[in-house]
């Protein structure tokens, strides 16, 4: 008898063991206070880009841009490094607090194996060719941050401007070939995070289930894209006061999803923007409901560039880019640099490509009468991190790339 019991004791421990094992880390509590000011971040920095006159697509990630601050502290001292927390509303923490638990968050969040998808990231700082790099930074800011380091002749500035493109081109694989056409203040230095998304659905679209339509950019400009169809459960919300459809749709491994909001109709998104808060977001968010889907997608690549520069000054990052403030003399040993660009480049691919579906959902009842979420004209979207409750992405598609489609009588 004595003998089995030990059996089955010895059977419990290694079941318990093995389900142990198999959890997946948790972050520290340093990663997961970063992730959750990242998503703060997040709306302050969107609010602060749409205000921008003439602007079309916003293609923002706040993870990466919070991992651009921690560059920018660990180069900084006194006052310039103390204001990237304040920024990151991380004021309490250590700086090697603050350097780990960015880089463990963005580590995370960017597993393309625990989440599959592709995303490429690439950070490069440029200095004018008479800096010298401080070993200790060019050391740290490598480990924390995966952050190469340039030299560059600023004073040529088609060249310069080639070798930017050229850097980013090659290490997204070509999908994000322009940076910038131009480069102003060319005295200091440039920081530059170059990035390719695609994200892979947990339902996969059919590839045969694309065809041509109209994305209304307004009501008197169409243009012609492919669309991409599929019908599913998904969470649904209709806001029927401010006039707008929620839709939740779970990326491979239900590790993220893509969130859409959309106003019923065609019109400026300045009004759904001005409703745009984490509060609000989280409101919604609560209010969705699993429902039957049709879903038509835009099939296109977004190629989105920002000098985030002056954007980050309004939210009080104002020494760093003040040549006569900055103090980063971790990164040369001299207080001979200030932050004179920060180039924020991103390539998101929508695709058809995920899972494969499940063929035994259409016997649910709740398909019998789907909603329809036609994503014809502008939307705001996100892409929300479920275990960190960060947001990796955060934009707005305006206007795809596409042939103007003739008018119609």
């Amino acid at each position: 008898m004595w003998l089995t019991n030990a059996v089955v004791l010895l059977s419990l421990a290694l079941a318990l063991a093995l389900a142990i094992s198999s959890e997946e880390p948790k972050l520290s509590s340093h990663a997961t206070m970063l992730a959750d000011n990242s998503a703060n971040l997040a709306f302050n920095l969107y609010h602060n880009v749409a205000k921008e006159k003439n602007l079309e697509n916003i293609l923002i990630s706040p993870v990466v841009v919070a991992s651009s601050l921690g560059m920018v502290a660990l180069g900084g001292k006194s006052s310039t490094a103390s204001q990237v927390k304040s920024v990151l509303s991380a004021t309490q923490l250590k700086d090697e607090h603050l350097h780990s638990g960015l880089s463990e968050l963005l580590s995370e969040v960017s597993d393309s194996d625990k989440r599959n998808v592709t995303w490429k990231i690439s950070n490069r700082l440029y200095g004018p060719s008479s800096v010298s790099f401080a070993d200790d930074y060019v050391k740290n800011s490598k480990k924390h941050y995966n952050l190469d380091h340039s030299k560059i002749n600023f004073r040529d500035k088609r060249s310069a401007v080639n070798a930017i493109n050229e850097w980013a081109s090659k290490s997204t694989d070509g999908k994000m070939p322009e940076v910038t056409k131009d480069v102003q203040n060319t005295d200091g230095a440039m920081l530059i995070n170059a990035m390719f998304f695609k994200p892979h659905w947990n339902e996969k679209f059919h590839h045969k289930m694309v065809d041509d339509r109209g994305f209304m950019v307004t009501r008197s400009y169409t243009v012609s894209i492919p669309m991409m169809h599929r019908t599913g459960l998904y969470d649904h919300y209709e806001d029927t006061e401010n006039r707008l459809f929620l839709l939740s749709m779970p990326l491979a491994h239900k590790k993220s999803s893509v969130v859409f909001i959309m106003p019923y109709h065609v019109e400026p998104l300045e009004r759904i923007e001005k409703l745009l808060t984490r509060k609000q977001l989280d409101t919604w968010m609560s209010k969705m409901e699993e429902k039957g889907v049709a879903i038509s997608l835009p099939k296109v690549n977004m190629e989105v560039s920002h000098n985030l520069q002056k954007h980050l000054a309004e939210l009080g990052l104002t020494e760093a880019v003040d040549k006569s403030k900055a103090d980063l003399s971790n990164i040369s040993g001299k207080k001979d640099l200030y932050l004179s660009n920060v180039f924020h480049a991103s390539s998101l691919e929508w695709d058809t490509e995920g899972n494969p579906f499940d063929p035994s959902v259409f016997t649910n009842e709740k398909l019998k009468s789907p909603k329809l979420f036609y994503a014809d004209h502008p939307f705001i979207f996100l892409v929300k991190d479920n275990k960190t409750n960060s947001i990796l992405f955060i934009g707005r598609l305006v206007r795809p790339k596409g042939d103007k489609m003739r008018d119609e009588l």
